[in-house]
């Protein structure tokens, strides 16, 4: 592997944020800086359990790099954690900028691929220090396991071997052999989705019915040229806002879906569903929800390998019937 480049296996995506994140030595006095549309049990994480013994945490505006640059010299942290690209809006951060600004303060910077996939993007070749995936998503593809991977060079890797270790959070054998058969076809399965996705969001952003569209494809999106610049394609997931407003009128299409599988999750071969508002961002509340931009009407997709104009067609008819 380049220069001492290592990945281990943990049994989910959680224990390998937690390894990644005591393996850039968070404690107590230490100050993390986190990207606000961070993935809320990363969230929860370093706030109860590092903040626990005396890890504080602070927020910024990933997307900013002006804010970034600014913080990162108030604060000095000792990380800096983000996502390669967010949920559930689908913003890209500027990975290759984020770790000069990193780099020059002296902390590690640790990113999320989970969304990425090193399909999409290899954080490690743009500067970060660490890298943490939640395999239970596309890398192993077929929504049947929880893993998760952690990728450093070091000093890091051999602190997340031995948090491994000590704290026990190991892959199972059968885990893992899952996880290999879905890893095998992981270029297949991310090329596939990436391209149905940039259809279904192109004809989504067509349909009366449909307020907006979130996809790094469209030229709208205000990181469209960020995404041209760090991925090497624009991603599996999308998610729109309906003209109608309210969390009835998601409910509504949402119920209405006959092809598209209602679930949590993602990355999975079939295309899920799910209302950010009351699963994935429940646990905030209401007004930092609608600080985030997620709104009751929001409805994010992650798409699978199926015929694109059948996604299409299931998404059309259950707007129609809005």
């Amino acid at each position: 592997s380049e220069a001492g480049i290592r990945a281990f296996a943990f049994a989910s995506g959680m224990a390998a944020t937690h390894a990644a994140l005591a393996a850039a030595e968070l404690t107590g006095g230490a100050t993390v800086l986190a990207a606000e549309q961070l993935y809320g049990s990363t969230t929860t994480l370093l706030v109860q359990v590092f903040g626990a013994s005396g890890v504080e945490t602070r927020f910024v505006d990933a997307y900013d790099l002006g804010a970034v640059e600014k913080k990162v010299a108030e604060l000095e942290p000792r990380a800096v954690v983000v996502e390669t690209i967010s949920n559930p809006l689908l913003r890209v951060a500027d990975i290759a900028e984020i770790s000069k600004i990193t780099r020059a303060a002296g902390a590690a910077l640790i990113v999320d691929n989970t969304f990425g996939t090193p399909y999409l993007q290899r954080p490690l070749e743009l500067g970060a220090d660490i890298v943490v995936h939640s395999a239970t998503k596309y890398i192993s593809g077929h929504g049947d396991l929880t893993a998760g991977v952690v990728a450093a060079g070091p000093p890091y890797a051999a602190a997340v071997e031995q948090l491994r270790k000590l704290v026990g959070g190991v892959l199972g054998p059968f885990e893992a052999w899952l996880a290999h058969r879905g890893l095998k076809t992981l270029p297949l399965r991310m090329g596939r989705q990436c391209e149905n996705a940039r259809e279904i969001a192109s004809s989504l952003a067509s349909h009366p019915k449909v307020a907006k569209v979130n996809h790094p494809s469209l030229g709208a999106h205000p990181d469209h040229a960020t995404a041209g610049r760090v991925l090497s394609d624009t991603g599996g997931l999308v998610s729109f806002e309906l003209a109608a407003e309210g969390r009835e009128a998601a409910f509504a299409f949402l119920n209405a879906l006959q092809l598209c599988v209602k679930a949590p999750s993602l990355g999975d071969i079939y295309t899920l569903a799910i209302h950010p508002a009351t699963s994935s961002h429940r646990e905030l509340s209401p007004s930092r929800r609608e600080r985030l931009g997620v709104g009751e009407n929001l409805v994010r997709l992650s798409v699978g390998i199926e015929h694109p104009q059948d996604i299409v067609s299931d998404l059309e008819q259950a707007l129609d019937r809005l």
